[in-house]
């Protein structure tokens, strides 16, 4: 079978949320290595939808969830459940209706995967008015539920852990539709080089407490330098990378305050290769966003949250600290304190690990792509009639 002649994967996500993205690049990759007839096609729904508005909604986002978390905290909370004002607000992001229909056409996928919720919801309302009959599965990034998720005409729902598979069981999505593989991470978090070779390629001291810290994409980190400076206080020299992601600002400053540190620090930007990191750190210090934490996972790495954003990162949180795969901190004092003690006392940590082990998983990207291809298997050809191109014309005013 040829290039052409190859089934279309049509991957929907979004980037307000590096997560969305990386998990969408985890089942694109799944595709093209495990699956010889299906050609992935990626795509950013938002940038797609309002090429011209994106690039500024986008700044706003980061900014709005930065410097206004509590306005972002409010809405989610009154969306949570579905209701009159989440409905409302739902019917904004299905203003682009139209143009995800036309690519469709032009694409005609054999199954429709969407990593973020306001795509699954499109996807879903395009299947309700009879425009499209392809299989939709919507993999949702976060260990936690939330009505913009949940769509009455999607096909299959991969989830990250058996607790969310029972919230939306309890929310009356039926039973047969859920599939828990784990929220899908890159095969290179599989195929890590062994330990000793890594150890030697960063130049580690195995016997030196080395810890990791991230900030998500755009380097988000707590109260900035405050938090770094911090750590100065700990008495027992530590190795530290700090990934500061594309947040090139917060690496320039890091560079020069911590200089002069009594630590083995390693300041890093985007990194490509953290799976390696995480695999030679005794701890990880993070936002729990979904993806970075199941990598973590992935690599039997230990968590300590600190800054939690309002919302689905707060539900992480309280899901991965109950697991007993994660501690969480609220203050400066407390994560330096917790630092130390874990320094000298590993015991937590060694627990953590085993938590780990016994629960996480290295293929969720496999599990989750056999969910995919088995959907895609009872997709019906795409037909483009009169009645779907009279249905197209009267989408604004369905909506």
């Amino acid at each position: 079978m040829n290039s052409r002649e190859k089934d279309k994967y049509l991957i929907l996500s979004a980037t307000f949320g590096e997560g969305h993205k990386q998990v969408a690049n985890a089942i694109s990759e799944a595709v093209n290595e495990m699956v010889a007839d299906a050609e992935p096609i990626t795509m950013d729904i938002m940038e797609g939808i309002h090429p011209n508005l994106y690039p500024i909604s986008h700044y706003i986002y980061k900014k709005s969830i930065k410097k206004f978390p509590q306005v972002y905290s409010f809405l989610y909370k009154k969306t949570r459940v579905k209701n009159s004002f989440s409905v409302k607000l739902n019917s904004i992001f299905l203003s682009g209706m139209e143009t995800v229909l036309k690519i469709i056409q032009e694409i005609k996928p054999k199954v429709v995967v969407s990593t973020y919720p306001f795509a699954a919801g499109i996807i879903s309302k395009l299947k309700e008015q009879g425009l499209i009959d392809i299989p939709a599965v919507t993999i949702i990034t976060d260990y936690t539920d939330h009505s913009y998720w949940i769509h009455s005409s999607t096909d299959q729902y991969v989830v990250g852990s058996a607790r969310l598979r029972d919230q939306l069981i309890a929310l009356g999505v039926e039973a047969d539709k859920i599939k828990n593989t784990g929220i899908p991470v890159r095969k290179r978090f599989m195929d890590v080089l062994p330990k000793d070779l890594l150890l030697e390629k960063y130049m580690i001291n195995p016997n030196i407490f080395t810890l990791l810290i991230m900030g998500g994409g755009d380097g988000f980190f707590g109260k900035g330098l405050s938090t770094f400076k911090d750590l100065e206080s700990i008495s027992t020299p530590m190795q530290l990378f700090i990934v500061c992601g594309k947040n090139k600002k917060l690496k320039t400053q890091l560079e020069s305050e911590l200089k002069d540190s009594k630590h083995d620090v390693r300041i890093l930007g985007y990194c490509e290769k953290v799976e390696e990191l995480m695999a030679i750190s005794d701890l990880m210090i993070s936002k729990p966003g979904g993806v970075t934490t199941s990598e973590a996972m992935a690599m039997d790495l230990p968590i300590l949250i600190y800054h939690s954003l309002p919302g689905q990162e707060e539900d992480n949180a309280e899901y991965l600290c109950r697991s007993g795969f994660a501690l969480s901190v609220k203050t400066e004092e407390e994560l330096v304190a917790r630092v130390e003690n874990l320094v000298h006392d590993s015991a937590p940590l060694k627990w953590m690990k085993q938590r780990i082990k016994k629960y996480q998983t290295k293929t969720s990207s496999i599990d989750a792509l056999h969910v995919i291809v088995e959907a895609a298997r009872h997709s019906p050809l795409l037909n483009v009639n009169d009645r779907t191109i009279q249905k197209q014309k009267e989408i604004e005013v369905s909506i």
